[in-house]
């Protein structure tokens, strides 16, 4: 675009010092209103490619980013609509990258390493936060321990953070698994089946395990232990490749939005789990409880070695470690064949997003 100032003269002859001065003082004031001009092109084209919404897959149960949904918080920050896509388990949510019908998801760390193992274009670009209470083992009566388990039937949500956990804690305790019937189903099923008596024991996250509770079950495990251990459960937020590329300015907003929902929470937890009770209309001490069982992690330490890598694809971050180790898991349980495990899942990890949110 060519910008162009005219200057209408009303007198025939002027003196040098006289055109100077105009000259100046016209050039001044062109070169502010180009610069003003330009800044107004610059912010309608990016409104212009802005997409008419982005596409978020939730699991429909209360977490902090639910306040953002509650609130518009999320469509103010990146300034489009904002369409929520509700999943009942990690499969679906690879389904819906697969079929383009998601741009960003909230879900577990087994399912993101298997899309991405199995070729998803997705890239893991921050934590919702460790799992530690929200994820438990609920038992009937008769269940003393995990020992206890040995002859009964335990639930769990395929392909999950939930089944990881699961599988580590058996693991851990050096109790074989091919002694208990291990039985997958999605929550609401396990809910189900618990009511009929069809199963003993369940691992799954809330609600669901306040639902079992009010049943007669009571906890015995919860995946705290594991990162207490230093086994990383946690639940990651991804986006695809081809959105991120698109429109990294979107995918930090998103970001920073995020921390800002974590911050509201922490500053009055109460309150906040109110709020999200009442959207989601759920009772209050499921919705507490399930918030409380996260350990949110800011984003200034999320991009750090010790997490997603203070550099992008750093082969060395937690994250690059515990996938690896995720991918072990899912192989073992025939998910995933160790043919198709990368070398490193460090190219699926960017921290660049973080960084730059927390700048």
């Amino acid at each position: 675009m060519l910008f162009a100032t005219r200057f209408h003269l009303k007198n025939a002859v002027l003196s040098v010092g006289v055109l100077s001065f105009a000259l100046l003082t016209g050039c001044g004031n062109n070169s502010q209103q180009n610069n003003e001009t330009k800044a107004e092109a610059s912010q309608t084209a990016a409104a212009a490619e802005l997409p008419k919404e982005v596409r978020f897959a939730w699991g429909g149960g209360p977490r902090v980013w639910v306040l953002g949904k509650a609130d518009g918080d999320f469509e103010k920050a990146l300034g489009t609509k904002i369409k929520w896509v509700e999943f009942a388990s990690g499969a679906d949510v690879i389904n819906y990258f697969a079929s383009n019908e998601i741009d960003i998801a909230r879900f577990g760390s087994s399912p993101a390493v298997a899309g991405i193992t199995r070729g998803l274009p997705i890239e893991i670009i921050g934590l919702e936060g460790l799992i530690s209470g929200a994820e438990r083992l609920i038992v009937r009566p008769d269940i003393k321990n995990l020992q206890g388990l040995v002859g009964k039937k335990v639930a769990f949500p395929a392909n999950s953070t939930a089944q990881y956990a699961l599988e580590q804690a058996l693991a851990l305790n050096k109790i074989d698994k091919s002694k208990i019937k291990l039985i997958p189903l999605k929550p609401a099923e396990i809910v189900s089946a618990w009511t009929r008596g069809d199963i003993d024991a369940a691992y799954v996250w809330g609600p669901f395990t306040q639902q079992l509770e009010k049943e007669g079950g009571k906890e015995i495990y919860r995946t705290t232990t594991l990162n207490e251990k230093g086994i990383l459960v946690y639940n990651n937020f991804a986006v695809r490749k081809e959105f991120a590329e698109k429109h990294p300015d979107l995918v930090i907003k998103f970001l920073k939005a995020y921390q800002d929902q974590v911050d509201e929470y922490k500053r009055d937890p109460k309150a906040a789990s109110e709020k999200i009770s009442k959207y989601l209309s759920l009772p209050y001490d499921q919705v507490e409880t399930t918030l409380a069982g996260i350990e949110y992690i800011p984003l200034k330490d999320q991009a750090s070695e010790k997490y997603l890598g203070a550099t992008s694809n750093d082969e060395n971050s937690g994250l690059a470690k515990a996938t690896q180790d995720i991918a072990k898991f899912l192989v073992s349980i025939g998910e995933l064949k160790q043919s198709d495990v990368p070398k490193s899942y460090a190219p699926n990890i960017d921290s660049k997003y973080l960084i730059e949110a927390t700048k």
